[in-house]
């Protein structure tokens, strides 16, 4: 018999004794079922994604459920990279097993049982000390963070000071409402386009915005600034901005109205 690790909320705990752990969707296509980890003889890999997995919250903190499943049975194994390129390959538990444990580094592996686990195949579950592993991926210590819009954590812990300390060229953190009225204003009538779409880029980061002020750029005569607008506009919870986009959805051009299309489809 194969033995895993599974990491999970502490408030899962009686339901995983009572009836096993349920199987999930996450990151594997259609495919639902349970990511673990081979227990291996050191204690620090064997938990590694404990910290990783702590940055997305828990209840209660983690816990750590050891599962025993069947050498025969068929699992997914890979690095954590690889999910999304489809390259992960299926082999038997006990393979999986022999397979990471004979990596000279193992961090960053993952395992993916494509079905529930049963309740007598969950050994014991254990309290789990929340400190051991790395965060964002392996060796990450010292190395410089990104702070982009795909990589960053919204309300992580210190997110706001490290976007501050490391503004991204693109992704913020925006200036200040002032500074980007003052630029709206000083582009002129009816304005610099691109000075236009760079501000409107960085309104779009905020979730109220001036609406009063920049509503005239909706008759600008660049559409490539009247679709800026649009995507600057359309999560903001400021009144006024569903009038404004009902009369974008009916502007001459197309990339205008597929624009106002997009930001008001589920």
């Amino acid at each position: 018999m194969a033995m895993f690790v599974h990491l999970t909320s502490a408030a899962n705990a009686p339901r995983i004794r009572r009836s096993g752990i349920r199987a999930v969707s996450h990151g594997q296509g259609n495919a639902r079922g349970v990511y673990c980890f081979p227990v291996l003889p050191s204690y620090t890999l064997t938990h590694q994604w404990l910290r990783e997995l702590a940055r997305f919250g828990t209840r209660g903190g983690l816990v750590a459920v050891h599962v025993r499943l069947d050498d025969a049975q068929p699992v997914l194994v890979g690095r954590y990279g690889d999910r999304a390129r489809g390259v992960q390959v299926t082999v038997p538990a006990a393979e999986a097993v022999r397979r990471i444990a004979a990596l000279e580094d193992p961090r960053g592996w993952e395992v993916f049982v494509p079905r529930a686990v049963r309740p007598y195949e969950v050994h014991r579950v254990r309290g789990a000390p929340q400190v051991a592993g790395w965060r964002y991926l392996p060796d990450a210590h010292g190395v410089r963070p990104c702070t982009c819009f795909g990589c960053r954590v919204r309300g992580g812990y210190g997110a706001r000071r490290l976007r501050e300390r490391l503004p991204h060229p693109l992704d913020g953190p925006p200036p200040p409402t002032r500074v980007l009225l003052a630029r709206v204003a000083a582009a002129g009538e009816p304005g610099d386009p691109a000075v236009l779409r760079e501000a409107l880029h960085w309104f779009a980061m905020r979730r109220r915005g001036p609406l009063a002020q920049l509503g005239r750029l909706a008759a600008h005569p660049d559409p490539g600034v009247r679709e800026e607008l649009v995507w600057a506009v359309a999560g903001w919870s400021t009144p006024g901005v569903t009038d404004l986009l009902d009369g974008l959805a009916d502007d001459p051009h197309p990339d205008v109205r597929e624009a106002v299309e997009s930001v008001r489809t589920p």
